[in-house]
């Protein structure tokens, strides 16, 4: 049975499977649809399940502004080698644009969209790197900023990516300069990881927890453990504002400038500009950050095999 092109693009709809998979198929079933998708299942779908179970801690963290939409995401492959190839690449800056383009409520939603410029989902063209490329590849994580300034920021090829969500007075919106501010402090944040944005944003059980241990250190130190309650509170709330200068954005040295904090930096650069600029948020993705990778012994691997004859 022959089979025509619109086939081939057909049987790759049908299944997400690369084109070239797809026209393997087809031969091999001499035309037959239906045999096709099964052989696909045996041969293409198969393997992409297989590599789909494989530990992918590798990849990049792409940052970029489209339209005015801030969108940050992390997309993994198992190797770094991979992370380089100019189709995954694309592949993630094109899950960036669906991202702006289609509002996905949350990573499932994502999956369900169609993919930037395509006819297939995300899920779709997911499956097919995988199978073009040869390892796991996986969309983990992503924001979107739909309001505001968005300045984008990319570190070291996509080893960190950082988006910052500014609100900035009528007067400055399309001014130069506050991508500039913006930029100084996507770059703080991919350099220092605040957790926190200002001493406001810190959860409340996170304060008592850090007072309960710096407590604790007072009491453990024998100089310090006969001093009086109110010295002890006095010394915990220094040690509490030390503990917002390195996990508060705002509160932080400021790393052009360490002799004033993030927060003044960008109201002393506002000021100069005759307007207003204040930080809303921002995230900060760090490829593989969380993720526990697999630690090879090549010598147990060749040992289990030889033990196996």
């Amino acid at each position: 049975m022959a089979f025509t092109a619109a086939d081939v693009k057909k049987l790759r709809k049908m299944t997400g499977v690369g084109m070239m998979d797809c026209k393997k198929a087809l031969v091999a079933t001499e035309g037959d649809m239906d045999k096709a998708v099964e052989w696909l299942r045996e041969k293409g779908l198969a393997a992409s399940q297989k590599k789909a179970g494989r530990i992918a801690a590798e990849g990049m963290a792409y940052a970029e502004v489209i339209d005015g939409i801030g969108v940050v995401v992390e997309v993994n492959s198992e190797t770094d080698f991979v992370a380089s190839n100019e189709k995954f690449i694309a592949f993630t800056k094109g899950v960036a644009k669906t991202i702006a383009r289609e509002n996905p409520r949350d990573l499932d939603d994502l999956l369900a969209k169609p993919y930037d410029g395509t006819d297939l989902t995300v899920a779709q063209q997911q499956q097919e790197m995988v199978l073009v490329i040869g390892e796991n590849i996986k969309i983990r994580r992503f924001a979107r900023y739909s309001t505001g300034v968005n300045v984008a920021y990319v570190h070291m090829g996509g080893r960190i990516g950082v988006v910052v969500n500014l609100d900035v007075s009528d007067n400055l919106k399309d001014s130069p300069e506050v991508a500039v501010i913006g930029k100084d402090v996507a770059m703080q944040v991919a350099a220092l990881n605040a957790p926190y944005l200002d001493p406001s944003s810190v959860p409340a059980d996170v304060i008592d927890q850090e007072k309960q241990i710096l407590l604790a250190q007072i009491n453990d130190n024998p100089k310090d453990a006969a001093k009086p309650d109110n010295i002890k509170e006095k010394m915990i709330l220094g040690k509490i504002n030390k503990f917002y200068k390195e996990e508060c954005l705002l509160e932080q040295p400021f790393v052009k400038d360490d002799s004033v904090s993030v927060g003044k930096y960008i109201a002393n650069a506002a000021k100069n500009l005759g307007g207003a600029v204040t930080v809303k948020g921002y995230t900060r993705y760090e490829k593989g950050e969380g993720i526990e990778k697999k630690q090879e012994n090549y010598a147990e691997e060749i040992a289990s095999m030889v033990n196996q004859k």
